[in-house]
């Protein structure tokens, strides 16, 4: 993706110089990137335990629509404590990873110290990281 030439990307890099923007747009970065690859994988372990939204429902006790709005709502904010449950349907757990260390240089370190390096840089690999997580809801 090459988003370095156009007025909008010129912007966001010149707003990433901003130590309070750059810190809030990394941690929105973050959470969507993370929560849309946690839903698609739960999503994709309920495709393939051929589960239905209300199969899920009814094995954790939860109301059907709070379940299909887990799997159907773009950067819906979900809990923790369903996405465990509904892990637990399929016999997962949520864990923590560490960030690669190519990663840990975008991330961690504009998170520290408020400075990033290359700002074209940062905010093409956090659309990078942003996309990497969407994918279109399955429908059953």
């Amino acid at each position: 993706m090459d988003h370095t030439r156009s007025a909008f990307w010129d912007d966001l890099a010149e707003n990433l110089n901003d130590p309070e923007f750059l810190r809030a747009y990394i941690v929105e970065s973050m959470q969507i990137q993370t929560v849309d690859r946690l839903v698609n994988e739960l999503d994709a372990a309920r495709a393939a335990a051929g589960m239905t939204k209300a199969d899920v429902a009814r094995a954790i006790l939860a109301n059907d629509a709070a379940i299909r709005r887990l799997f159907t709502q773009a950067g819906g904010n979900h809990t923790v404590g369903t996405m465990s449950a509904v892990a637990a349907v399929f016999g997962l757990r949520l864990t923590f990873e560490p960030l690669p260390e190519a990663e840990r240089a975008h991330i961690t370190e504009p998170l520290l110290t408020g400075i990033a390096d290359d700002p074209h840089a940062l905010a093409e690999h956090l659309a990078e990281m942003r996309q990497s997580g969407r994918k279109v809801p399955a429908s059953v």
